[in-house]
């Protein structure tokens, strides 16, 4: 299919008519009740509360590229959150399996598609100096964590990199993806602490790590679909 001006067709322009924030309103609302209700400690309601996040953020992404055609970019970015839910969920979807190294499985395989998505797709800049300061991170985490990891110590390592290489290709997009990738390192290194030097956090950590969760996967998301709305209006910008 062709276009008026012969040049081939690429598929419907994303929808502009509706504020993008709109389909972001579930996300928020289950975010800050899930996180209200660890802060309570309704220990009942914690999981059922989790395994919404990631499909309204799901519908938050569907509501961002309506009327657009099948992107790779997209493709990439929904793999992630439902990889992520899978993460979130392992406790329930899979009782009888080893929770921590299936839950580092599906999220190490979720940071890979945002780094697939990031390099291909949501490149704005070089790679900044300050950057480095995630291998910095990476080293002290290894130095923390590594022994009390025991057998999971090279899972953790590995997953590691893939956490700091999202973050550092984050720094690359979208400043609402940089701000995003620093938000989810600091979720999954404060989660780490937990699970292995809890006598290190204080109760108040388990709150704060879905507080930077919730806000580093929707920060993400939410400067991807900026990126991809600026690219079809003539005045529009990525940063």
């Amino acid at each position: 299919m062709q276009a008026a001006s012969g040049a081939p067709f690429t598929g419907w322009p994303l929808v502009s008519t509706k504020p993008l924030w709109w389909g972001f309103v579930p996300y928020i609302v289950i975010s800050l009740i899930h996180v209200a209700i660890l802060a309570l400690g309704a220990a009942d309601a914690v999981q059922p509360s989790k395994l919404l996040l990631m499909p309204a953020l799901a519908l938050a992404l569907l509501w961002g590229v309506f009327g657009s055609t099948y992107r790779t970019g997209f493709v990439s970015l929904l793999a992630a959150v439902l990889l992520s839910w899978l993460g979130d969920g392992v406790g329930s979807f899979f009782p009888s399996a080893p929770t921590l190294p299936l839950m580092l499985a599906f999220f190490g395989l979720a940071h890979l598609c945002y780094m697939g998505a990031f390099w291909h797709h949501f490149i704005r800049r070089p790679l900044s100096h300050w950057a480095l300061v995630y291998v910095i991170w990476w080293i002290v985490l290894l130095l923390v964590i590594a022994p009390q990891a025991g057998g999971l110590a090279v899972a953790v390592a590995v997953y590691g990199v893939v956490l700091g290489g999202t973050a550092a290709l984050a720094s690359r997009c979208h400043r609402l993806i940089l701000i995003g990738g620093v938000f989810y390192l600091a979720s999954d290194s404060i989660l780490a602490f937990r699970l292995f030097a809890a006598d290190l956090m204080p109760g108040w950590t388990s709150p704060l790590v879905m507080v930077t969760y919730t806000l580093g996967q929707g920060l993400i998301i939410a400067g991807a679909l900026l990126t991809l709305h600026s690219r079809v209006s003539p005045r529009g910008h990525a940063d």
